[in-house]
């Protein structure tokens, strides 16, 4: 079972039911998140460095301020196996506030149970909690998952992501 805000969800998984939990992320959680972030860019890598001390106090300042986002984890009995990192924006052209899915992770030794499906059931009613009118991802090419976020409703652009750094 997954359990968050008032849903339980049902998770199939090969020969049994697991019971997993899902619950909001605090400060005290940094710690034990940042192993599996770092297990995210072994499977899907940012574009950008992942430096452990800036990520630290980046994910401090958006745990601190819920106006930038939110964090969610995913636990299997007390076991951090899988965590949603939900991010809000402003867009005249997607009609005001937007939610960006930041990063999805489940570890590989649970894929294919339906965790990551129910991640994107919170990351859509999380948005409409927050009042977002659309909700975002963008994925490597070749990331297998994009077929469960065309599964779940989300489209492929006709325009490219462009990105410019300007703190260095």
């Amino acid at each position: 079972m997954i359990h968050f805000t008032n849903f339980i969800f049902l998770v199939k998984a090969t020969l049994h039911l697991m019971s997993i939990s899902i619950a909001r992320a605090t400060s005290a959680d940094i710690e034990s998140l940042l192993p599996l972030m770092r297990q995210m860019q072994e499977d899907d890598p940012w574009s950008e460095p992942f430096h452990d001390a800036t990520v630290r106090a980046n994910l401090a300042e958006l745990l601190r301020n819920s106006v930038y986002g939110v964090v969610n984890l995913v636990r299997e009995k007390s076991a951090l196996i899988g965590y949603l990192v939900l991010c809000f924006d402003y867009s005249l052209e997607y009609r005001g506030k937007g939610a960006w899915i930041d990063e999805p992770f489940v570890e590989a030794s649970h894929r294919g149970k339906g965790i990551g499906t129910q991640l994107l059931v919170l990351a859509e009613t999380a948005s409409r909690e927050h009042h977002a009118k659309f909700l975002h991802l963008e994925v490597n090419h070749g990331n297998p998952a994009i077929e469960l976020y065309r599964r779940r409703g989300f489209a492929e652009h006709e325009r490219h992501l462009m990105s410019k750094v300007l703190d260095k």
